[in-house]
């Protein structure tokens, strides 16, 4: 991996750390905040190298702009990304997050 690579991953894995508990947020929304509108793919990518990050990256707060849980099969079970979702206080139904615009925190705003 390229340093500027591992540079966006860090930035990417900086802005998950500071979603709330009980809140999600978007690829796309990680890419816009960091000026790379276009790179939700990347940031995805990133996501699902987040389990050997230190400290620890919450990746179950990051789902698609649907609210969908679209990086479940990187964790290490396929409900595991529900499951801890759940505890948080978050609700999913069908691998989507329910009320998704209520629960979704915007990164352009916090930072």
């Amino acid at each position: 991996m390229g340093s500027n690579t591992a540079s966006f991953y860090e930035q990417v894995y900086e802005i998950a750390r500071l979603i709330p508990k009980g809140r999600v947020t978007s690829y796309g929304a990680i890419a816009k905040s960091l000026g790379a509108a276009k790179s939700s793919r990347m940031v995805g990518h990133a996501m699902s190298y987040a389990h050997d990050a230190e400290p620890a990256v919450p990746a179950q707060r990051v789902v698609n702009s649907s609210g969908l849980l679209t990086g479940k099969f990187h964790f290490g079970t396929p409900t595991l990304m529900q499951e801890l979702l759940e505890q948080e206080g978050v609700t999913v139904k069908n691998d989507k997050v329910q009320d998704f615009k209520k629960v979704f925190w915007d990164p352009m705003l916090e930072l």
